[in-house]
């Protein structure tokens, strides 16, 4: 899978579950002071990479992803 794709289905998730405006979504977003996922949504993406990437990722994990395209690469090096 691609990095763009990977960008398209984790952006279209962060849209529609967790009603980030799209337009905040980019590269250099950080994932908690500028998109605004706390928490509890940690455990929604969590569960997206799942379930989209079919990888299990830890809570723990997110932790040291601090913004977009830091999640994504992320997601892109353990994807099956």
């Amino acid at each position: 899978m691609t990095l763009t794709q990977i960008e398209e289905i984790v952006t279209e998730f962060l849209t529609e579950e967790l009603e980030i405006d799209q337009d905040k979504i980019t590269g250099d977003a950080r994932l908690k002071e500028d998109l605004g996922i706390d928490s509890l949504e940690v455990v929604d993406v969590v569960v997206l990479v799942d379930e989209a990437f079919h990888f299990k990722m830890k809570p723990e994990d997110f932790k040291d992803l601090k913004t977009f395209d830091q999640l994504c690469a992320f997601i892109q090096q353990h994807a099956a």
